[in-house]
Parts: C-alpha cells; sequence; structure tokens
C-alpha cells in the first residue's frame, strides 16, 4: 500500500509533460538577399555638423605649479639670497591663485636635539611666512608647522644631504 502511495505522489509531483510550441523557422536568405539587407542599413543620413567655437582665450588657466624646497645654512633661519627666487616665484603664483591655501614645513638636519631642531625648524616656517607676507599674501592663508629633523629627504650623513634636509616645504591645502 506504501509503495502504491509513494507512486501516485510521485506521478502527481512530476505531473505531465509539457508541450513545447514549434516556432515557424525563418526563411533561408539568399547571400545576394542578405547582402542587400545589410547595404540598406548601412545607408547613412547627413548629419549636420557644427563647428565648435573658439576657446575664449581671456580666461586662462594656470599650469600646475611645482612648489620647490627653499634651503638654509647649517644652524640658521634666515633667507638665503638663493631661497628668495624660490619664495617669489611661489609668491607670484599664490597671488595669482588666491584660493589657494599653503602649509609652510619648516625641517632640519639630523644634528642637534629633537628639541633644539623642532624649535629651529618652527623659526624657518616662520621666517618664509613672513617673506610671503611682505610680497602681499594674506597671512590666513598660510600655516606653518616644524618637523625639526623627523621627516629627512636624504637619511645619508654627509654635508650634502644635511643641506638638502634644511629646508623649507609647500603643502597645498586649499
Amino acid at each position: 500500500m506504501k509503495k502504491i502511495l509513494v507512486v501516485i505522489l510521485m506521478i502527481f509531483a512530476v505531473g505531465c509533460a509539457k508541450k513545447y510550441v514549434a516556432q515557424p523557422e525563418e526563411p533561408v536568405m539568399e547571400k545576394e538577399e542578405r547582402v542587400e539587407e545589410v547595404r540598406v542599413q548601412e545607408k547613412i543620413t547627413p548629419r549636420e555638423y557644427t563647428v565648435p567655437e573658439e576657446p575664449d582665450i581671456s580666461v586662462s588657466r594656470e599650469l600646475p605649479f611645482e612648489f620647490q624646497d627653499a634651503l638654509f645654512d647649517y644652524d640658521k633661519y634666515n633667507i638665503r639670497s638663493d631661497a628668495k627666487a624660490v619664495f617669489d616665484a611661489t609668491a607670484d603664483w599664490l597671488n595669482k591663485n588666491k584660493h589657494v591655501n599653503i602649509i609652510i614645513e619648516g625641517h632640519c638636519d639630523e644634528r642637534g636635539t629633537n628639541e633644539y631642531n623642532l624649535a629651529l625648524g618652527e623659526k624657518r616656517a616662520r621666517a618664509a611666512r613672513n617673506y610671503l607676507l611682505s610680497r602681499g599674501i594674506a597671512h590666513a592663508r598660510i600655516d606653518t608647522i616644524s618637523y625639526g629633523e623627523e621627516k629627512p629627504t636624504c637619511t645619508r650623513q654627509n654635508e650634502l644631504c644635511w643641506q638638502n634636509n634644511r629646508r623649507t616645504h609647500f603643502v597645498v591645502t586649499k
């Protein structure tokens, strides 16, 4: 009895097979008919072409400015004559781009204590800020920070490397 019940349930669960209706086949085209059909689809209607307007040359976009580091002498924070050219170029660019704010980072070489180098880095950053202020940059657009000897660009222990680490570095904050 159980076997009959199982067989009936299986038949009921499976149900009847579905009938599929065959779709009519598309007529087979001859090669020439297909080529003609493709040619009809390839016909391109002429479009109206408008010449783009000339760009407005009165509005010029600034090219990206590459900030350079200004270098300092050993144990000094006064602006060197070669650093003035760096600060002048930075000030000119900032005067043209009044929406840009910067942070001036003061850096030192590894000689001296951490506390001394942090103080010297701050003096270098402030000297750079004061120079930019004298060139017309608003005080509110310039922040300063000292990293002392914490972020060297060169880790060798020679004069050339130490010279590259005694610097101010500019970072744009917008």
